[in-house]
């Protein structure tokens, strides 16, 4: 890339990081003078959310818009962190720069890998070597942010986990436990105590992550599918009651099953 479309591939971001500071300004935006790191934790957490709905929708238009929106996110969080003189985004983009080329030897220097598996365990030991350059604990678990979702969190622990040898040898020893912490829930149950259930409740969980590790499966965008697939249908339950002109509430159980039914025999069809 030459000099000049360099500085031409920077514009849109320039434009951009120009607008939030007018937006933050003195004559700007009440609101996005008052914003502070914490106060847009959610806004953060929202985008991501949105981004990934547009991939899972393969709508191109969509993710143009959501990943428009979750720069806007990092554009703000850094021009917040340079008013108070921390840092800017220039900081930011050079440190993420740094940080991709020493963790890609393979790539930027001398490394030679033989496939994917070998690329993760470099990346994992170059990882752990910035820790403890940095003088973090010790541990195959690493940093694992505590505010991830539950289901992402114990995945990522898993696969630490995993990485250092104290897994299952097959899916099966995986499988064996799920079942033996459903047998466990059901004895809790029985117990009614609440406090045990909601344990075993939590074991049962886990080892349901474990399975989907070990088949390969995300159970947080899973478990995201499901929800929206239970949503869908669960509107037509809906639609299905207005037409019958009364409230959802006002229709019996077996009503709603064999609606339920209908809306999963639609999406069969479709």
């Amino acid at each position: 890339m030459s000099a000049e479309e360099h500085q031409q591939s920077e514009v849109p971001l320039d434009r951009l990081v120009k607008v939030l500071a007018a937006l933050r300004g003195p004559e700007g935006c009440p609101w996005d003078r008052q914003q502070t790191h914490v106060s847009l934790r959610r806004y953060l957490i929202e985008e991501c959310y949105e981004v990934i709905e547009a991939i899972d929708e393969n709508d191109m238009n969509k993710l143009l818009e959501e990943l428009g929106d979750l720069l806007l996110q990092v554009v703000f969080h850094a021009h917040i962190a340079e008013d108070a003189g921390f840092f800017d985004l220039n900081d930011v983009i050079e440190a993420i720069s740094d940080k991709m080329i020493r963790r890609h030897p393979h790539v930027f220097g001398s490394t030679k890998v033989t496939g994917s598996e070998e690329v993760l365990a470099n990346w994992e030991d170059i990882k752990a070597k910035e820790r403890k350059e940095h003088g973090q604990k010790e541990s195959a678990l690493g940093r694992i942010p505590l505010q991830l979702p539950a289901l992402m969190r114990a995945h990522k622990v898993q696969r630490r986990a995993a990485r250092v040898g104290f897994d299952w040898p097959t899916v099966n020893g995986a499988w064996n436990k799920l079942l033996e912490e459903i047998a466990e829930v059901e004895s809790a149950i029985a117990s009614a105590d609440p406090e045990a259930v909601a344990e075993e409740l939590g074991d049962l969980l886990f080892a349901v992550v474990n399975v989907a590790r070990f088949m390969q499966v995300e159970p947080e965008l899973t478990l995201a599918a499901t929800t929206a697939k239970f949503e869908r249908r669960f509107e037509y339950i809906e639609q299905q009651a207005k037409l019958k002109g009364l409230p959802v509430k006002e229709l019996t159980l077996e009503e709603m099953n064999n609606f339920w039914e209908q809306a999963k025999q639609q999406e069969k069809n479709t």
